[in-house]
């Protein structure tokens, strides 16, 4: 294992917004985000049910295969930059398995794919990221602001966006509508 990944990576879980926490106005009330990487210089993740109203036609100049593609966006940081989160029976040059069902690709092959209609069983665009200082997300799990869960591919790929973070959440049994926003760790 690389010096730089702690024993208690959350690589490859689900990180659900607590909005009883104070992130009621914060950037990522009601996100469920994926975390691709953590490791001890900080955390990596996407958001995965803020849809956008693009298509990949609008991000992609001269692409006009109409592939049913979502477009989300994946965080505050660099909101230009492309990522594909696909099912991991394709694999391009740089893919990222983050399991054994869920890959991350930006490659060139991987949009040759697309506008040649050969794409991914599942796949889903997300523009821009999230991310976390080394520390930073271990302090606010601590402060409860988020609740980790196991990552499921049928959540990123074919569940409703506003589902998203009681499944992921119902994966531990928990249901976020039982969640009292009043209660607290004072």
């Amino acid at each position: 294992m690389p010096t730089n990944v702690p024993d208690n990576s959350f690589s490859n879980h689900f990180l659900v917004a607590l909005n009883s926490s104070g992130l009621a106005k914060d950037y990522f009330c009601d996100t469920i985000s994926l975390l691709i990487d953590h490791n001890l210089e900080g955390a990596f993740g996407l958001v995965i049910n803020r849809p956008l109203a693009l298509t990949l036609a609008d991000l992609l100049p001269g692409f006009e295969q109409p592939i049913s593609c979502p477009v989300l966006e994946g965080g505050p940081m660099e909101p230009e930059r492309l990522f594909f989160l696909h099912s991991a029976e394709r694999q391009y040059a740089g893919t990222l398995n983050i399991s054994e069902t869920i890959a991350l690709s930006t490659s060139d092959d991987l949009l040759a794919d697309l506008r040649s209609g050969n794409t991914p069983t599942h796949i889903v665009a997300v523009l821009g990221y999230a991310g976390w200082g080394s520390g930073q997300l271990e302090r606010e799990l601590a402060e409860t602001i988020w609740q980790l869960t196991p990552t499921h591919a049928d959540i990123i790929f074919t569940a409703p966006f506003t589902e998203r973070r009681n499944q992921a959440t119902a994966l531990l049994g928990v249901d976020l509508n039982l969640i009292n926003p009043a209660a607290g760790y004072d």
